[in-house]
């Protein structure tokens, strides 16, 4: 499959995941929710990387390039994002998350040297374009849902989603040459859950307020968690290590910066209420650029 597609496919995962995160990282904290999060994700994870064998793609550098990745991507990436969504809610936190794609670019072409030129560039721009045109004026002045309000300083909540998505690239970036090599995206999906989830469980032995569960923990609670694990890390993490095997990492951002323009009519469900016609203008021109990148 196109690496491009496992992109599109992992953003998609992420559009999902996030409406089952909502609720469970506000009741719980950004902490605690990534914390558990994570236990969910790697017993999955090491359950099929142990049942099929691949774990024997990993080495010991390679074990410790990827804890470092994931503690950077996932430890202080995902714990920013929830800390973000909580503060602004899905909508705003995914137009500051999808700045990963911008960074990514930029980082790939001093690091990676990976240049995008011709309709590839043209395609990159519509395509960033259009998900911040679609998240933007993709809300109408009426709606009113508890995820639009702002809950304390809005700037710590922009400085958030920016840290998530410069965390993101710099993740990523980390382990594009080792994911090139052949490394099982699922044995090394799961080595970077592990080494966060040792973080986080850290933290919490250290006795911080923030590590612990804010709220009493629901089965509701502990289900919406689990299928976030399932759907947005195991999934979707896995598919993005996948598409880094032969994909560049610059355009393998691009298309993961999707998840924006997927959520819009899954928040559909949710609100009840048609999008506004800016985020159909946006939707256009991502799948414009999509199309102009596939080409180029």
């Amino acid at each position: 499959m196109q690496p491009e597609l496992l992109a599109a496919l992992a953003a998609f995962s992420w559009a999902v995941g996030s409406l089952f995160s909502a609720a469970a990282s506000s009741q719980m904290g950004a902490f605690a929710f990534t914390r558990w999060r994570l236990f969910f994700a790697l017993t999955l994870l090491w359950a099929w990387a142990l049942y099929t064998g691949h774990w024997r793609s990993l080495t010991s550098s390679g074990v410790v390039l990827l804890a470092l990745s994931g503690f950077v991507g996932i430890f202080i990436g995902d714990t920013a994002l929830f800390a973000c969504m909580n503060r602004l809610g899905p909508r705003r936190s995914g137009v500051l998350f999808a700045t990963h794609a911008i960074f990514s670019t930029l980082l790939a072409w001093l690091f990676l040297g990976e240049t995008l030129w011709g309709w590839t560039l043209l395609g990159a721009a519509l395509l960033i374009g259009g998900v911040m045109v679609a998240i933007v004026w993709g809300r109408r002045e009426s709606e009113t849902h508890v995820w639009e309000n702002t809950q304390g300083t809005l700037w710590v909540g922009v400085a958030l989603g920016l840290l998530a998505a410069l965390s993101q690239s710099v993740a990523t970036l980390m382990i594009k040459p080792l994911m090139a090599s052949g490394v099982d995206a699922v044995a090394a999906s799961a080595v970077r859950t592990s080494a966060s989830f040792l973080a986080h469980l850290a933290l919490l032995w250290a006795g911080l307020r923030v590590a612990r569960v804010q709220q009493p923990l629901t089965l509701k609670t502990l289900f919406n968690t689990w299928a976030s694990a399932a759907v947005a890390m195991a999934l979707g993490m896995t598919l993005i290590l996948q598409a880094l095997h032969t994909g560049q990492a610059n355009v393998v951002g691009i298309f993961s910066s999707l998840t924006p323009i997927l959520l819009l009519p899954l928040l559909w469900g949710v609100y009840r209420r048609r999008p506004a016609w800016g985020a159909w203008g946006g939707a256009v021109m991502a799948v414009a650029g999509a199309a102009l990148i596939m080409q180029g």
